[in-house]
């Protein structure tokens, strides 16, 4: 019989679940065939020991399909925070871990490493029988560790390195505050877990867009934002649909962007082999490890922020270093009386383009961009009110068009009919 515990070490293999759970669909038993039978049973009833609520199953004809189902409107936290706060840790992490901070009790008391390893070994080891023991380079390697984390500080006392607690000088902010960014910012998850440590229970705060997905990136977007940070490049592993298995690339990450439509992530980066920019989706990136310091990375930074202007989305396929190639956008709509709001929602949402005012109540919008498709489905939305349009891409055009006549055909509309 198979062990099961619902801690975890590999946190990269529970999100690979929950993603063909939540964010990719549904997926049976017989189904998910990356896994063994037993692996997929095992991370099954991992989740449900944290979701279980918000889990359930359909039966098919394909067998039992199991479902994470979740109404983002109505969840003040986000549940998928619960993944990150159960990583698992061996006897010897969690032992050693409480035994050093009760020797470091406070930032005033300071030791060496042997005189560590002595007061470890006497003073709180000695005494069980069998008690396990811990060499040099654990406590060493564990001391590093904690010293990155900023939570042991270390100094040189002639030829000694004598290490120390840090000092606790962070003033939480208030519960209401920890609860709005845990939400709503990239790497929430930090709030969540700052949130833990208060005595203030979570706010209940109402979002009229609450994306919750985002919390199984988190670790990614951190391990990029620490490389932007840096300045360094990276080597990333890139799923995609087209392949069974990701492909690995090594880019210089640029910015995060983030939608407000659907609030989903993209990473805009320099790919050194193709010697292009290219987006890429955050929930299809693994194993980033971060690399040297690159001297080109303000000039690629500064070259995306030249972009942007022509940017309608994330989609840069007409840039090419030493090539650049945009799109010509250009539509014209007329409003009736009353429909002020259509011009003010025009102007609003323009982006990178421009509106003109062409006479009456007839208005032009003209923009270059690098990638026309992105704009379909906004212009869709002044449908009946278009009288005009010129793409210089001409195979997006008659797509649009031929989207129009399929749906007058649907409703039985003759072009140019008013209904």
């Amino acid at each position: 019989m198979s062990t099961y515990s619902e801690l975890i070490k590999n946190f990269e293999r529970i999100r690979a679940y929950m993603r063909e759970f939540y964010v990719y669909g549904f997926k049976s038993r017989d189904g998910y065939t990356k896994k063994s039978a037993r692996t997929y049973d095992d991370e099954r009833r991992r989740m449900e020991s944290w979701l279980g609520e918000h889990m359930g199953y359909i039966r098919t004809p394909e067998g039992k399909n199991v479902y994470i189902s979740i109404d983002s409107r109505v969840s003040n936290h986000n549940p998928f925070y619960k993944a990150w706060k159960a990583k698992s840790f061996t006897d010897t992490d969690i032992t050693l871990h409480f035994i050093l901070f009760d020797v470091l009790h406070s930032p005033s008391v300071e030791y060496s490493l042997p005189e560590l390893m002595e007061i470890i070994d006497v003073g709180y080891l000695s005494e069980f029988e069998d008690a396990m023991t811990f060499d040099e380079s654990t406590l060493r390697k564990k001391l590093s560790e904690y010293y990155e984390l900023g939570i042991i500080n270390k100094r040189k006392d002639g030829k000694r390195i004598l290490y120390s607690r840090a000092k606790d000088n962070v003033k939480l902010p208030s519960g209401e505050a920890l609860s709005f960014y845990s939400e709503i910012a990239p790497c929430g998850v930090i709030g969540s877990f700052l949130l833990d440590k208060t005595d203030n229970a979570q706010s209940p705060i109402d979002f009229k867009h609450h994306y919750i997905t985002g919390a199984l990136d988190s670790n990614v977007l951190a391990l990029l934002f620490e490389a932007m940070r840096l300045k360094s490049s990276v080597t990333v592993l890139n799923l995609s649909k087209k392949r069974d298995e990701p492909r690995r690339a090594r880019i210089v990450p640029l910015r995060i962007f983030i939608s407000v439509q659907n609030g989903r992530q993209h990473l805009l980066a320099y790919n050194f082999e193709s010697n292009s920019m290219t987006a890429y989706r955050i929930d299809y990136l693994s194993s980033v490890k971060i690399e040297e310091p690159t001297p080109r990375f303000d000039e690629l930074r500064a070259t995306l922020d030249r972009m942007q202007k022509k940017m309608w989305g994330v989609n840069v396929r007409g840039f090419r270093f030493g090539e650049e190639r945009t799109e010509h956008v250009e539509f014209t709509i007329k409003i009736d009386p009353g429909e002020e709001y259509i011009l003010k929602r025009l102007t609003r949402e323009k982006r990178c383009g421009r509106v003109e005012r062409i006479g009456g109540n007839t208005y032009r919008f003209v923009a270059e961009v690098y990638d026309t498709s992105e704009m379909i489905p906004w212009i869709r939305t002044f449908t009946c009110r278009i009288i005009r349009m010129n793409f210089s891409n001409r195979t997006d055009e008659n797509f649009f068009k031929s989207d129009l006549k399929k749906m007058y055909e649907m409703y039985g509309i003759e072009e140019g009919e008013t209904v």
